[in-house]
């Protein structure tokens, strides 16, 4: 695309000179991936600001550079580039990534689903239903970015807005009917899908998260909604009914129409007669006059609304209703996600993502529903992170469970024992112990299991790596508990 051709699609802007026109090789608002004819955009990070590098990525070709309005820079170079300011470069960074791959969200529908917790799964499920329902859908999301017999390790839940148009452009060329992408509060917040086109949004719940980024959770409810406030006629928008968020977001949407599931009130789609299993869940589903029975390979009533959630919107999508339970009562496990270990004990264990104090609350709960026997839980919590939730998931561990274990997660550049320290602060009972050692800590929890009992290990789920001060390892609490059953052999 011609540099004049896509500029001109910025609002406000002003240039230091006169734009010279060129081939476009690329939009990258990283100083280490400009290369010759690249527009540089320069964005203030929560960490670092872009603006520092814009010299360096003049010297390395870039032709035009995009400042915020009170960032403008005196360059030395100046008769190099032009320098063109705006007054948002992060949107502006989406929408000229948006028009630079052709803007591949207005050709495949997108669906957007938000919330604290129950993106991952919902993701699967609704990928699954696509599936069944004969269409080629994509995912963008926690676990990885895929689509056909691509694989691609995910960095961030959802990818910067350069990656994201870029998988949008690649799954558009191989024929993907749906995109299917995890919308965090971070990147709506940093303005990441600004500029996508999205046929639809699914609203799970607002629960404690984030707000070492967010700071309150106003500013984190106003971060979600924007997922909402942006979606047009002739889309559609999938909410929870029960969450105490609901009503507020139904407010905020002018124009798509609202599908509602719930558990508790009144909804489009509800459910009656759970019944829980070590194995499986059976419920009755209501869906506008109709009954449907089902027996999903699921545990637990917050994935009951996972459940309900894909449903929403597989029904308002017009899937047909037999494909939709035939998809939901085949589909297994979601890596990381109350997944069970076949572990060959008398005793059950189980890894699950739960990181917040919500998540967790529901993942034990989700055992207890189905178990009379001993649960044993391993957890910590993570480093650089809303320090707030620790205690509090230190408390609802403690009065939920039998025994906790708390243990370091992705610690960072903290100190491991001050997380667990904080942690340590919500806990009343006296029937816990700190092994911070992870691989440790797991051991522990198999060694103290016994006939009909349950091991939970949380926080990490499908990961397969541990954060330290100074470096990465490889770490899987799936492979660590296999190895420890091993040895205890």
């Amino acid at each position: 695309m011609r540099a004049q051709e896509l500029i001109e699609s910025l609002d406000s802007c002003h240039f230091s000179s006169h734009l010279e026109d060129f081939e476009v090789a690329g939009v990258s608002c990283n100083s280490n991936e400009v290369c010759d004819n690249f527009i540089f955009v320069a964005i203030e990070g929560t960490h670092i600001d872009g603006h520092r590098f814009i010299e360096e990525a003049i010297n390395k070709g870039a032709k035009a550079v995009i400042v915020q309005n009170s960032k403008t820079p005196k360059l030395q170079n100046s008769d190099k580039t032009c320098l063109i300011v705006v007054k948002d470069t992060r949107k502006c960074l989406a929408n000229l990534a948006a028009k630079f791959y052709g803007n591949p969200s207005s050709k495949i529908k997108v669906v957007g689903i938000t919330g604290t917790n129950g993106k991952t799964t919902i993701t699967y499920l609704i990928e699954a239903l696509l599936k069944e329902a004969g269409f080629l859908p994509a995912v963008i999301g926690t676990v990885n970015y895929r689509f056909k017999d691509k694989i691609i390790p995910s960095k961030n839940t959802t990818p910067g807005p350069v990656e994201l148009q870029s998988l949008l452009a690649d799954m558009l060329k191989g024929n993907i009917s749906h995109a299917i992408l995890e919308v965090s509060s971070h990147a709506l917040s940093q303005e990441r899908t600004e500029g996508i086109d999205f046929h639809s949004a699914i609203f799970t719940n607002l629960t404690q998260d984030h707000l070492d980024y967010h700071k309150t959770l106003e500013d984190y409810f106003q971060a979600k909604a924007k997922l909402f406030k942006g979606l047009h006629q002739g889309s559609f928008a999938v909410i929870n009914n029960d969450d105490k968020c609901c009503r507020r977001l139904k407010e905020l949407i002018q124009g798509p129409e609202i599908i509602t599931y719930a558990i508790d009130n009144e909804a489009d789609i509800t459910v009656k007669d759970i019944k829980f299993d070590i194995s499986h869940t059976e419920f009755i589903l209501r869906a506008i006059k109709k009954e449907i029975g089902f027996k999903v390979r699921f545990l637990g009533r917050h994935n009951i609304y996972n459940i309900l959630a894909s449903f929403a919107w597989a029904f308002k999508e017009g899937l047909d209703e037999a494909v939709i339970k035939s998809a939901l009562e085949r589909f297994s496990f979601i890596p990381g996600r109350l997944e069970r270990i076949n572990c060959r004990r008398d005793f059950s264990v189980f890894v699950d993502y739960a990181h917040t104090e919500d998540a967790l609350t529901n993942a034990i709960g989700a055992l207890r529903q189905i178990s009379g026997s001993k649960i044993i839980v391993v957890f910590g919590c993570g480093g650089e992170r809303d320090k707030t939730k620790r205690p509090k998931m230190g408390y609802s561990a403690s009065e939920l469970a039998d025994y906790v274990i708390i243990t370091s997660d992705n610690p960072r550049s903290e100190d491991p024992q001050k997380i667990i320290e904080d942690i340590r602060k919500g806990i009343r009972k006296n029937n816990y112990c700190i092994i911070s050692d992870r691989k440790d800590a797991i051991e522990k929890s198999l060694s103290m299991a016994g006939a009909g009992d349950i091991v939970l290990i949380a926080g990490k789920g499908h990961e397969n790596y541990q954060i330290l001060k100074d470096k990465t390892i490889h770490f899987n609490d799936r492979e660590a508990v296999k190895e420890c059953l091993e040895s205890m052999n």
